[in-house]
């Protein structure tokens, strides 16, 4: 799943020739592939959401808000095409998607549940589709390396985390939430994700490594809280896995829990870096 996520975010700056040019100087249509291959990502995800919801009696309004969600997480994309900045477009969508959910709720199921429908709505949306954005955000603005910088460091501290928990693991991280993390399991993400941040940094040339030591201690885990968020929902559910789509993970949201929760960060990060 790397290797072909690697292959995509290359392939896509190739074609629109950022791959080589600086993003500044860069006046071709960013991130297409890129916005396509998440696009496609938050259908399954909201599906997943969705079944995860309903174990708690909530409804999802799943074709209202997966469209929403995909409007969010192109935030980035859109304004490449129309004259308007991103915080603007994320700004008028918010208060585009809360009376559009009202009025789903309103048509189909009257004054029932009205601040539970739309609130778990609302809250999937934001989840799924805002975090997304930073991802095409660090995309567009800061250049492909930036972002698979990001990636591998985020899925390095997961494999971390899975090795050395189940090398040394003895002592809980989040026992109520996730029994199976451990507080050497962070050790390992935080020391994985830093080596990966170093030397992808040093061999890009993106930042220098003092940066990304810090990048790569701040990712992994504010990566493994993102893990946590999502365990935490699971657990409520009372389901182990979001779904059983990804043989050896579980479900989408398994999979990209960590980045999501992460991709805020890591733009902040590189736009406080590159000032």
């Amino acid at each position: 799943m790397t290797l072909f996520f690697t292959a995509v975010v290359i392939f896509d700056s190739w074609l629109d020739g950022s791959l080589t040019a600086s993003v500044a100087d860069d006046k071709h249509l960013q991130a297409t592939i890129l916005c396509i291959l998440i696009a496609l990502l938050v259908i399954p995800a909201n599906l997943e959401l969705a079944k995860l919801a309903t174990a708690k009696n909530l409804k999802i309004f799943t074709p209202l808000s997966t469209v929403l969600s995909i409007l969010f997480a192109t935030a980035w994309y859109w304004p490449q095409l129309i004259e308007i900045s991103p915080r603007f477009y994320i700004s008028f969508l918010s208060a585009f998607s809360l009376l559009a959910l009202l009025l789903y709720q309103y048509i189909r199921y009257g004054n029932q549940a009205i601040l539970v429908n739309c609130g778990v709505n609302f809250f999937s949306i934001v989840y799924l589709g805002l975090l997304s954005s930073f991802c095409v955000a660090l995309r567009i603005d800061f250049g492909p390396w930036p972002l698979l910088m990001f990636i591998f460091a985020v899925k390095a501290a997961d494999i971390g985390a899975y090795t050395f928990g189940k090398l040394f693991g003895k002592h809980k991280f989040a026992p109520i939430i996730s029994p199976g993390k451990t507080w050497e399991g962070m050790v390992g993400a935080i020391v994985t994700a830093t080596i990966v941040a170093i030397l992808l940094a040093t061999m890009c040339g993106i930042m220098v490594w003092q940066l990304a030591l810090i990048f790569g201690c701040c990712s992994a885990f504010i990566g493994q809280i993102g893990d946590l968020v999502e365990s935490m929902i699971k657990r409520d559910a009372q389901q182990k896995d979001s779904a059983n789509n990804v043989p050896g993970f579980g479900g989408v949201l398994d999979v990209v829990d960590s980045p999501l929760f992460a991709a805020p960060f890591a733009y902040l990060f590189f736009m406080l870096s590159s000032q």
